[in-house]
């Protein structure tokens, strides 16, 4: 199969040859196209639940959960890390079950790349902590870590935490030296030496950056500052203008570099929703007319009904960066930064054949996904 379409890069015309589910051939022909632009398909390693659907209950029917995957692949998404916050053990430990199920039964389940559990092991500061519920925040134990493995078959594939959380710097070494795993910092209240001692330890992520914070903080030292000037970490940004304003990501770009940013949702089930009431695992929430996710009991922000379409729209504007390169923070960044296999390229020759097509009014800056092919392979 050949799938033809405009370089994001360049402009001109490619031609993909697909053939089992792989990248075989990248032709450029020299010529300027029309139509549809092609790229890889994006990948989205923070959300929550989609389209209605919850992945923070292990009750979330299997059905369910595929009618989501489907939904977002039309905003360009081939593959995510479905994300799961701070609850019980029993809750998370059953999600992650449902999910693993899931992912190895249904025909689009390879979709879900690998899991990122976000908590429980955070700050319990107000502030931080977010809307994650603070009853069920808790130390870091290797034991509860392996529990949470064991019941996602292996498939844990980003661990978010807190430095500062009793046991959690333990957490970081054990995982780290079992390789396979990112650790990323998140919802944390942690000092410039509490970082230092993440990253020494293995640590190479910010969940999120600048959110899952105080509303005022240290003009220095200060958590976000750190983790903005320490290069060993990538960072993850909710680009939909409600968590973080268009100055922040800007600086946060120029400061982190392109090829250490990437694009996330930060997506709860209310996604690609109406507004109304909805849940996530123990807390119930709503999504206004605004497109603001809140906690009905404190009106705390409880992620975002972004998509990653919307999301490409808003980093090119708001960091002032060309098409191609807020879609490398969308796609190769992210596959990089999380060890993802044969995702590395953009359009490379054995690369999973994970594609997009998609219109770009270079005016408007408006994106319409017109179709995604996600390889059948893992």
């Amino acid at each position: 199969m050949t799938y033809s379409g405009r370089s994001p890069q360049t402009g001109e015309l490619l031609h993909i040859q697909e053939e089992g589910g792989l990248i075989r051939t990248v032709e450029e022909t020299g010529h300027p196209g029309e139509g549809p632009y092609i790229a890889p398909g994006m990948i989205d390693i923070q959300v929550n639940g989609f389209a209605g659907v919850d992945y923070n209950s292990p009750d979330t029917p299997h059905d369910e959960i595929a009618r989501s995957i489907e939904v977002m692949r039309g905003t360009g998404v081939t593959r995510f890390f479905p994300t799961l916050i701070t609850g019980s053990n029993e809750n998370i430990s059953g999600s992650l079950a449902n999910l693993a199920r899931a992912k190895r039964e249904l025909p689009n389940g390879n979709s879900m790349a690998r899991f990122h559990v976000e908590g429980p092991w955070i700050s319990p500061i107000d502030g931080p902590r977010g809307a994650h519920p603070v009853e069920h925040v808790r130390a870091a134990t290797i034991d509860e870590w392996n529990q949470f493995q064991d019941a996602a078959e292996g498939n844990i594939g980003i661990l978010t935490l807190a430095p500062e959380q009793e046991g959690a710097i333990k957490v970081i070494e054990h995982i780290v030296g079992q390789g396979g795993v990112v650790v990323a910092l998140g919802h944390t209240n942690a000092t410039t030496a509490d970082i230092a001692d993440a990253i020494q330890a293995g640590a190479t992520m910010s969940t999120h950056l600048g959110n899952g914070s105080h509303q005022v903080l240290a003009r220095f030292p200060n958590y976000i500052l750190d983790q903005m000037a320490s290069d060993e970490l990538c960072a993850g940004l909710i680009v939909d203008g409600i968590h973080l304003d268009g100055n922040f990501v800007k600086i946060a770009v120029r400061a982190k570099g392109l090829e250490q940013c990437i694009l996330v949702t930060d997506a709860v089930a209310p996604a690609n929703c109406p507004p109304g009431i909805y849940r996530i695992g123990h807390l119930e929430v709503e999504l206004t007319p605004e497109m603001r996710v809140e906690l009905t009991s404190s009106r705390r922000l409880a992620g975002s009904a972004l998509t990653m379409d919307r999301g490409l729209e808003k980093l090119i504007r708001f960091a002032g960066i060309s098409l191609y390169d807020a879609l490398r923070m969308g796609t190769m960044n992210a596959a990089r930064h999380t060890h993802m296999a044969k995702r590395q390229g953009f359009f490379e020759p054995g690369d999973l054949a994970d594609l997009m097509l998609f219109d770009y009014d270079r005016e408007s800056g408006d994106i319409a996904i017109q179709n995604t092919v996600c390889s059948p392979l893992a």
